[in-house]
């Protein structure tokens, strides 16, 4: 039983949620900060508060989502059904409830911590678009793919708006004169446009990959609307997207030793790059559900490497 509720709960995608918001702040926001000689910001308390949001609130949506899919589970994958098997539905929304709740007052408290109102206000508005999406948008054409990309670029962007918090509360009108605002909110931002794209990839690929459930509960998805050939042609677009702004990242916006520049783009190329191309030969080549299922595992790997591409940032700074 204890299984079932850690894998509803999605437990290898919240450690990753957690090893994101800890190197967001440890390995790009502090190393910025001391670059600029204003000194880490963020107590360890906070960062713990906006860890258990982000990630309490993250399970609450991964549990509302099984709960609406139901009927789509039964045809994509059986043999993973949770909710209705394993855990009954009363219990998947108690469960719900109880992690956004939880969720929300943590994200709360750090923004009350950090002076952050739009801290709170990401906070408030985040469950319910996830509640929204699990019963309605995400079924229909291009939206549900958009706003689980938005979502999935949130937790960097929290980290910068809690340390933008503390920074105008201890700094007062020395930040206008700053640019460590902006730099916070380049570097981090970075962050989150490439989590955006590359979670935008593995939900157009998970929508290849679950045709057959979703025909029969007449969802709007790009490979119904569009068909497989169409909806490749755009993942691969979007990933030559995201491979331009990785190289014009790894060339041109480290103006620091040539050594470090090297790393970076060498990291880019066989780290971050390999892979996904990789992926996009996957997904090209798949023909049934299992192979599209082997390039989203290759994605989520991608993921990973651009995460720890914050490693070579912190070796820069």
């Amino acid at each position: 039983m204890f299984s079932a509720y850690l894998r509803l709960i999605r437990w290898s995608n919240l450690l990753m949620l957690l090893v994101l918001m800890g190197v967001m702040e440890l390995w790009v926001a502090e190393p910025v900060l001391n670059h600029l000689h204003f000194g880490a910001q963020m107590p360890w308390y906070v960062l713990m508060l906006l860890m258990m949001a982000v990630v309490f609130i993250a399970a609450g949506g991964y549990v509302i989502n099984d709960y609406f899919d139901i009927k789509i589970d039964r045809i994509n994958r059986p043999e993973r059904l949770i909710v209705s098997a394993a855990v009954s539905k009363q219990a998947a929304m108690r469960l719900h409830l109880s992690f956004s709740v939880f969720g929300v007052l943590c994200g709360l408290a750090a923004a009350w911590l950090t002076r952050s109102w739009m801290l709170a206000l990401v906070m408030l508005f985040t469950p319910g678009l996830l509640w929204f999406y699990s019963s309605s948008y995400k079924r229909q054409f291009f939206v549900g793919n958009l706003i689980v990309s938005f979502l999935a670029a949130l937790p960097p962007i929290t980290i910068a708006m809690a340390n933008v918090g503390l920074l105008r509360h201890r700094f007062g009108a020395i930040m206008s004169y700053s640019s460590c605002e902006h730099d916070l909110y380049m570097w981090l931002g970075g962050f989150a446009l490439f989590a955006f794209l590359i979670t935008w990839i593995r939900e157009i690929i998970k929508d290849l990959q679950d045709q057959e459930g979703d025909r029969e509960l007449e969802c709007h998805t790009l490979p119904i609307r569009l068909g497989d050939t169409a909806t490749k042609i755009l993942v691969t677009v979007i990933a030559g997207v995201t491979t331009a702004l990785l190289c014009w990242i790894g060339l041109f916006t480290l103006p620091y030793p040539h050594a470090w520049n090297t790393l970076s783009s060498r990291y880019i190329l066989f780290g971050i790059l390999t892979p996904l191309w990789c992926a996009m030969w996957l997904m090209w080549a798949a023909r049934i559900p299992s192979d599209y299922r082997t390039a989203q595992l290759v994605v989520k790997f991608t993921m990973l490497m651009g995460i720890l591409y914050s490693f070579v940032i912190e070796r820069c700074l």
